[in-house]
């Protein structure tokens, strides 16, 4: 009766609707040492779980002191300041050569205007020399 009550025990415990006490009933059963030849599996399973119980992490863990903290968040403020500071410079030279490009840009459309109108007035002053020319024969 023993065997099958612990069949149907193990049944519950595959789905996980054991209780604590029927997995304590389980568990002294498998670690008893009188296990059923078909059901030695779970006697493997149940003694690697009350020999991992056992088991405990003995290395020490090193915790970092907590200035490191504030001596990294000291440097990472620094660090930020000069590369705040390097791009505000990099950002003012650009700016700067690019309103130089604008202004050479507008200062050369008004030259080659005044050089337009300038051609012009040497077109009219030359055709006035033609005229004066022709009226300084006439006259002599």
């Amino acid at each position: 009766m023993e065997l099958a009550n612990i069949e149907i025990l193990l049944e519950k415990y595959e789905k996980a609707e054991t209780s604590l006490q029927e997995e304590t009933t389980l568990r002294n059963y498998f670690t008893g040492g009188n296990v059923a030849p078909h059901l030695q599996e779970y006697e493997y399973m149940f003694n690697y779980f009350a020999n991992s119980k056992d088991e405990t992490y003995t290395r020490t863990i090193e915790l970092e002191p907590k200035k490191s903290k504030k001596r990294n968040l000291k440097w990472l403020s620094v660090a930020a300041s000069i590369v705040l500071l390097l791009s505000v410079f990099i950002g003012k030279h650009e700016y700067e050569r690019y309103q130089a490009k604008k202004q050479f840009a507008q200062i050369s459309k008004g030259l080659m205007l005044l050089s337009s109108n300038l051609k012009k007035g040497e077109k009219a002053l030359a055709s006035l020399h033609i005229y004066e020319n022709t009226v300084n024969k006439i006259l002599k």
